[in-house]
């Protein structure tokens, strides 16, 4: 349902301010962006204060970690994006764009096997800021999950990326003990003594490090740490699970390279109204692989920006 007298025009104007319309009122929620889902004690005053001020002294929060306030009526709306701006936070997040990364807490979390505080910060200003101008076919959706616990649930989004831990074995320390601490502690037991000596189905194998150090002769141990891609997840009416890229990327910028890789590739081949996981139906996953793969995207990266296919 629409607003009572706002015209259709000027309400799609404020969404993609990020101020979305409150069903048969006048009023909208301000959808205010996080950047990774931390914000800090400052910010969550001033917004506490400016949905007091301006709203109806409500707020919530969305399941990709943004944060609305409801019931500003319209003539308030560059009000409240003046008073939230003085700490450092903004609205927005809607349209057929690269949207807000969504980051798991594994910074912080015992499992965690990246800083995924830190990398979806540098993936919201390279890509959700740098490409913010940049129409896609249809939302383009990013999260970070720092471990194989997938508790943001990377593989139902646009990329999703997924810490990893790779144990190295030393076969020359393995005593093949009868009770092995690496069999007894792998999770998904993908290790496991065969003909005394430790045996890992790397098919099997998540990469979630909980092996490394946990046996006692240090015939695991540290090995590097990765990041696994995942491409055209999707979520919604329409379900598709993502498919992982077929290497894991020791190399943080490589990683983020192939995040825009994929943009690029999404803007210059996908359909409008197209999600990521249709093109890539479309295209085929060995070929939309290859090209990721390959630095031939970046190297065009200025023309396909400068080409408008959409």
């Amino acid at each position: 349902m629409a607003c009572l007298t706002i015209s259709a025009e000027e309400e799609k104007r404020v969404k993609a301010l990020g101020f979305l319309s409150n069903k048969g009122t006048d009023n909208f929620s301000a959808r205010v962006l996080t950047v990774n889902g931390k914000i800090t004690a400052a910010q969550m005053r001033c917004i506490s204060e400016a949905a007091e001020l301006f709203g109806n002294g409500i707020i919530t929060f969305t399941t990709r970690l943004s944060i609305e306030v409801q019931g500003i009526p319209y003539d308030k709306i560059e009000d409240f994006r003046a008073y939230i701006a003085k700490e450092g936070l903004v609205t927005g997040g809607t349209g057929p764009k690269v949207r807000p990364v969504v980051s798991c807490k594994g910074t912080t979390c015992q499992y965690g096997l990246i800083d995924t505080f830190a990398i979806s910060e540098e993936i919201h200003k390279r890509f959700f800021n740098g490409y913010s101008s940049v129409r896609l076919p249809h939302k383009f959706k990013i999260a970070v999950g720092g471990c194989p616990n997938n508790c943001v649930k990377p593989d139902l989004n646009d990329v999703g990326i997924i810490g990893q831990r790779i144990p190295e074995f030393d076969k020359d320390k393995c005593k093949g003990c009868k009770k092995c601490f690496i069999e007894n502690t792998c999770p998904v037991k993908a290790s496991k003594v065969v003909d005394g000596v430790l045996q890992t189905n790397n098919d099997e194998c998540n990469k979630c490090g909980r092996c490394i150090g946990k046996c006692p002769f240090n015939a695991v141990k540290e090995g590097s740490t990765g990041y696994k891609i995942y491409i055209g997840g999707r979520w919604g009416k329409r379900i598709a699970l993502g498919k992982p890229i077929n290497k894991i990327f020791t190399d943080k910028q490589e990683a983020l390279d192939v995040i825009e890789k994929t943009i690029l590739l999404y803007k210059e081949q996908g359909k409008a109204g197209e999600r990521l996981a249709e093109t890539i139906e479309r295209l085929g996953f060995e070929n939309v692989q290859n090209q990721l793969l390959s630095n031939d995207l970046l190297e065009r990266k200025q023309k396909i920006l400068d080409t408008n296919t959409i």
